[in-house]
């Protein structure tokens, strides 16, 4: 069971978390989904929901903070001084929906958009690390950015957060995966493949013993699948839009039939 009590490296995506309407649907979608239970951080936390798998935190859930907020997954890049990394974005043109602020006795984040509009948040961990368990099933498996300039987000990005970028011949000419000193971290490309009227966005992929299964609890309890679940070279694959409208990608092992 691949787990981490360390801060993650800086750079690294380290954490996702959702915002919704009503986080005691919520919870109830994802509980059956993807096998969480949940800590509630409390009334003074807005009782923001932590998403637990095999009782280490795999992600996040809370309510809306303010109107006209997407109910969106936001992928966290960690950072060891957010600060300096909300200065980065915006001098490399993106845009700070959320000033640096504390989280006591967690940490400090940032809420950003890159100048494709994609979403995506900055965490510098202190009591809280973000995930602590990954690559496993009801854990984050991986994170991607779908912009309408690859090309463009690939400099931001680059700019910001240091990354190189390979391509991946099964994914595209638009698809590339992004590192910083070794393994890839995960991946941006363009929007070709992406469903209609999905504005860009990052992407979680939480991983499922099995996809079909997990499509199946989704659709029973409201969900809409936006793609597959098809085969690909890297497991078997589904994207869904959940009953609030938040957009999350599962993925399971290739099928054996």
């Amino acid at each position: 069971m691949p787990t981490r009590t360390d801060s993650w490296p800086t750079d690294t995506p380290c954490w996702v978390d959702l915002a919704v309407p009503d986080v005691a649907a919520a919870t109830e979608f994802y509980a059956a989904v993807l096998g969480w239970t949940f800590v509630d951080a409390g009334e003074e936390y807005g009782h923001y929901q932590v998403c637990q798998r095999d009782g280490r935190a795999a992600a996040g859930i809370g309510p809306l903070q303010n109107e006209g907020q997407p109910t969106v997954w936001t992928t966290y890049l960690a950072s060891d001084a957010v600060d300096a990394t909300a200065k980065m974005i915006t001098e490399s043109g993106g845009t700070l929906l959320a000033e640096p602020f504390d989280v006591p006795g967690s940490g400090r984040l940032c809420i950003a958009l890159d100048p494709q509009g994609g979403y995506f948040g900055v965490w510098q961990a202190a009591g809280d690390i973000g995930v602590e368990i990954y690559n496993e099933p009801g854990a984050l498996v991986w994170s991607e950015a779908a912009l309408p300039d690859a090309e463009a987000g690939r400099r931001f990005y680059a700019a910001v957060f240091g990354y190189t970028y390979q391509p991946v011949d099964a994914a595209g000419l638009d698809y590339t995966t992004f590192h910083r000193d070794g393994d890839p971290l995960g991946g941006i490309g363009g929007m070709q493949d992406s469903p209609p009227g999905i504005p860009p966005h990052w992407m979680a992929y939480f991983m499922v013993a099995d996809t079909d299964a997990a499509v199946a609890a989704a659709t029973e309890r409201g969900a809409v699948v936006l793609g597959g679940p098809l085969d690909t070279p890297y497991g078997r694959m589904a994207t869904i839009t959940d009953p609030q409208g938040a957009t999350v990608a599962l993925m399971g092992t290739v099928s054996s039939d």
